[in-house]
């Protein structure tokens, strides 16, 4: 059958070419359709998926979400009218859910945060919703998502793109040049900021800023800040001045630069999350409330938890030692086969 996948979010990318290649192993066409958010457009094309672009972001206030989610809805329906889809597939793409399902579409959905208040849309509408094992059969049911259409799979969404991920051994060269970092020498720190817009995500995060203002005064300490939008980037910038910060407007191969990191630390829960499949020392600032997947991690000693400035001030800021990556082959298989069973 013809898939169509929709990409709504940066992270969403090496997720679904992971699973594009599952699915035309099985012998479907995959069509991809992708929102102008967060470098998604760019890392697509960089991905070979070949992206129709459609839609953007909505901005920060609710009533601007709900107004980009139901333009873009009205958008993707149009676009994909007529096309034979035999199924719409995303990670929570909220507007593709309304649109796929406006045009009578099978509609499966896949989400690994339980606090996203949004959940309420996308599960109830969808024809099937794929999470992790680790993820609450309460949070199932409070947002509508019958025991029927739930399927659960072992491991993390990150399992199903970096289980069998090896780095490139040219990507120190390339941060060399492009940044002047020397991997063997430096103690590179990937930094990602909080995601400020998010419906997720409407507080402040005080401790992203002293967090920040340490690394940078650290010794030997190179900083690359991966920030969400161009104004995000442009405020941190102007905050900070520090020859050792470095935020790069392009996209960069984020499992090679995470993988090429000494830590890891995020406001968000994806680049964690790679890290912690990885083996890379990971730790989190994040300020909202926990998925259970990420109170799983810590509890394996994958990812570090910092929620006062007691554990910033114990956060080990230092080059790496040998890396144990999780491993986890079979996820990448499974996700797809419940997905199209």
């Amino acid at each position: 059958m013809l898939i169509w996948i929709d990409l709504a979010n940066s992270p969403h990318v090496p997720f679904f070419r992971a699973l594009a290649g599952e699915f035309r192993a099985r012998g479907h066409e995959v069509s991809v359709t992708a929102r102008e958010f967060a470098q998604t457009v760019e890392l697509a094309e960089a991905a070979g998926l070949q992206p129709e672009v459609v839609g953007g972001h909505g901005g920060g206030k609710l009533s601007g979400k709900a107004g980009n989610l139901l333009g873009r809805a009205w958008a993707l329906a149009r676009w994909a009218r007529g096309k034979r889809f035999g199924l719409a597939v995303s990670h929570n793409s909220y507007s593709q859910v309304l649109a796929a399902r406006a045009l009578g579409l099978r509609v499966v959905t896949s989400m690994d945060y339980e606090h996203q208040p949004a959940n309420h849309l996308a599960f109830r509408l969808a024809s099937r919703v794929v999470v992790p094992e680790s993820f609450p059969e309460e949070a199932l049911r409070r947002f509508g998502a019958g025991r029927r259409r739930v399927r659960r799979y072992g491991g993390i969404k990150e399992d199903v793109y970096l289980a069998d991920f090896e780095p490139d051994p040219d990507f120190a060269g390339l941060l060399t040049e492009k940044f002047g970092i020397d991997v063997g020498r430096d103690t590179l720190v990937v930094v990602r900021p909080p995601a400020r817009e998010a419906l997720y995500h409407r507080f402040e995060n005080e401790l992203f800023g002293e967090l920040l203002a340490r690394l940078l005064a650290s010794p030997n300490v190179k900083v690359v800040l991966l920030a969400r939008s161009d104004a995000q980037r442009a405020e941190i910038v102007s905050r900070f001045h520090a020859d050792n910060l470095f935020a790069p407007r392009g996209a960069l191969d984020g499992a090679n630069l995470v993988a090429a990191a000494d830590l890891l630390v995020s406001a968000g829960g994806t680049m964690n999350r790679e890290a912690a499949a990885l083996g890379v020392p990971a730790a989190t600032v994040y300020a909202g409330r926990w998925a259970a997947l990420d109170e799983q991690l810590v509890r394996e000693g994958r990812l570090k938890r910092v929620s006062s400035r007691a554990d910033l001030d114990g956060l080990r800021v230092e080059k790496k030692g040998a890396t144990h990556a999780r491993r986890r082959s079979g996820v990448r298989a499974e996700v797809a086969r419940l997905i199209l069973e």
